[in-house]
């Protein structure tokens, strides 16, 4: 077991070396490597599945008392994870296989595939801190490799740069956090953190690690990297911004609560936690009602559904959040592969209202895309969403005395079933609205089989006889009628009657021109106050101070200020090199004097 440990490691790593270095050439043996290696790992996770392995580490250094390890850790959390790692990896490679057949740098893109495997893999299995921050950094590497796969479009490199940037910010955070938890409790080791009773130090260092979870899991207000990183493909943004990498945040926070214990969460650190992620469920789902890229309304959705998590995580129910995170990853991979097919059969097109009747067009993707729709806006009892949101609505209302995330989550729902029914609406019911929709046909075997496969997940992930084997952390709670399922049920109404009214047979937004609508789709211009103020302001003024210090003192004293000292002393002697005997002659009879002079009398 624990040789098929490390080979789950090691496999995506060796495949990603081994088409870098060898096969970059050969697009064809490239794909079928990555795939074969996420079709190998999938086997390996379902193997230590509830395989109750024992962990295995190795000392990499040590100094005095300071002790860091190498360690892989199988607990259940960690095993039933790699199933969501490995399984939606598995299907995205498959999908890829299809999607980017003809892309020129297919040997590259599965390469970068297979380095965030490796990547995601350390993440999810790593026992202590700093092997988790060194994974950590590898992941904001390979989405930087990924985001920018076509870096040759401006806009991607500008994403890819985006992402990376706005990850280092959340990433700094997250070192001084790890620095002080080992202060606190002198270890780095998950399992051997002491339960810690509150403090202010401890709050502190839960709050910094916390903003690397902001970071990755795109929370209010580093969330700004996650729309635009839709530039990369879209298997990219099904694996990575969906499904993984952008959960790999919530992952980290409840593996901190189950190692310190849910007190030190009490009071300021778990408030601030969940009402960071109740701000980011209610933005995102604001913003998401009035974009018109249908990868970037399912971006916006993905960050609502992980501000759910987040909020989870802050009320204490880190086994709500883990559950939420299982089945949003099937069904939220399923919704972006899906929008991967519809891109791809309407000719690379991503405006929700260039498309239209591809109910018809396309009725395989349709149908699952259906599926994944209802399971997101939570239809009751026959969708996994509809059971992971009724237990974070229900953490809600058991954090006593902050009813109002109660009040964002029932309100988010309303939205999220709003912006997904204006979805479907528009790009899958009516009339083709251009010729890329009206000549649109249903996608190969490649990309419908992943669609096919997801959507059974996407209905029955919820149900206890699946998510009690699967589901990380789960913990069962027998449905019962309460507030949270009647909130659902009205969430459910409103949001699908408003979205049919508004949008069913209709040739354009009605809403565009509102001024509140307008801001949504601006997106609370948030972007826009970071790029003129934060980016374009600070760097300005920044380059200026730089300017000025290297011209007056770089280049002004040292540089140039140096070089003329030189050339004056230079020119000071060269005037004495004259050339004229009677002045040498003169200088040598002055010189003989002197040495007389110094000689005779001192």
């Amino acid at each position: 077991m624990s040789t098929l440990a490390w080979l789950l490691l090691a496999l995506p790593l060796l495949t990603a070396a081994a088409i870098h270095l060898f096969f970059k050439r050969n697009a064809f043996l490239s794909s079928l490597m990555a795939t074969g290696s996420a079709a190998a790992c999938f086997g390996i996770a379902l193997v230590l599945l509830n395989s109750k392995t024992p962990g295995v580490s190795f000392e990499w250094a040590s100094i005095g008392t300071f002790h860091v390890k190498v360690g892989l850790m199988f607990d259940d959390m960690a095993t039933r994870m790699m199933i969501i790692v490995t399984g939606i990896g598995l299907l995205v490679h498959v999908f890829s296989l299809g999607y980017m057949a003809k892309d020129p740098a297919k040997a590259r893109y599965f390469s970068g595939l297979a380095l965030f495997m490796f990547s995601m893999t350390g993440i999810v299995l790593a026992d202590n801190f700093i092997m988790m921050f060194m994974f950590w950094e590898l992941v904001g590497l390979s989405s930087y490799l990924l985001i920018g796969h076509w870096y040759q479009k401006n806009s991607a490199a500008d994403a890819a740069k985006k992402a990376f940037l706005t990850n280092r910010i959340g990433d700094f955070g997250f070192m001084i956090g790890i620095l002080m938890l080992w202060a606190i409790t002198g270890t780095f080791s998950f399992a051997e953190m002491a339960h810690q009773a509150p403090s202010g130090v401890l709050g502190a260092a839960i709050l910094l690690i916390f903003a690397g979870a902001m970071g990755k899991s795109a929370q209010v207000p580093l969330h700004v990297w996650l729309p635009d990183a839709m530039e990369g493909p879209t298997p990219v943004s099904a694996l990575i911004h969906a499904a993984t990498m952008v959960a790999a945040g919530v992952y980290m926070l409840v593996r901190l609560q189950l190692s310190i214990g849910t007190d030190p969460f009490i009071g300021f650190p778990g408030l601030t936690i969940a009402v960071i992620g109740a701000v980011t469920a209610l933005l995102a789902a604001l913003m998401a009602t009035q974009q018109n890229d249908i990868k970037k309304i399912l971006a916006y959705s993905t960050l609502s559904q992980l501000g759910y998590m987040v909020m989870a995580v802050g009320c204490l129910a880190g086994t709500a959040a883990m559950f939420h995170l299982f089945t949003h990853a099937w069904f939220k991979a399923l919704l972006f592969l899906g929008s991967g097919a519809v891109i791809y059969a309407c000719h690379h097109e991503q405006d929700i209202w260039k498309m239209g009747g591809l109910l018809k067009k396309m009725p395989l993707t349709a149908l699952t895309f259906a599926i994944g729709t209802a399971s997101l806006i939570a239809v009751p009892f026959v969708t996994a969403g509809f059971w992971s949101k009724e237990q974070i609505l229900t953490a809600t209302l058991d954090k006593h005395g902050h009813t109002g995330f109660f009040l964002v989550g029932a309100g988010v729902a309303i939205l999220t079933t709003f912006y997904m029914v204006r979805l479907f609406v528009i790009a899958f019911l009516g009339k083709p609205r251009s010729d890329n929709a009206d000549h649109a046909h249903e996608v190969g075997i490649k990309m419908w089989l992943p669609l096919a496969i997801l959507a059974v997940p996407a209905v029955i992930a919820g149900f206890p006889f699946v998510a009690g084997v699967l589901a990380p952390n789960f913990d069962h709670h027998p449905f019962h009628v309460g507030p949270e399922f009647i909130a659902s049920i009205i969430a459910l109404v409103i949001g699908l009657s408003a979205g049919w009214i508004l949008y069913a047979g209709k040739q354009h937004d009605r809403l565009a021109n509102n001024p509140l609508a307008r801001l949504f789709a601006n997106r609370f211009h948030i972007d826009a106050f970071y790029d003129n103020i934060l980016v374009r302001g600070i760097q300005g003024t920044f380059s200026a101070l730089v300017g000025f210090f290297d011209e007056f003192f770089i280049n002004g004293l040292f540089v140039n200020g140096t070089s003329r000292m030189a050339s004056s002393f230079g020119g000071l002697f060269r005037r004495v090199q004259s050339g004229n005997l009677q002045n040498y002659a003169l200088l040598v009879a002055l010189g003989v004097i002197l040495v007389i002079y110094f000689t005779v009398f001192i």
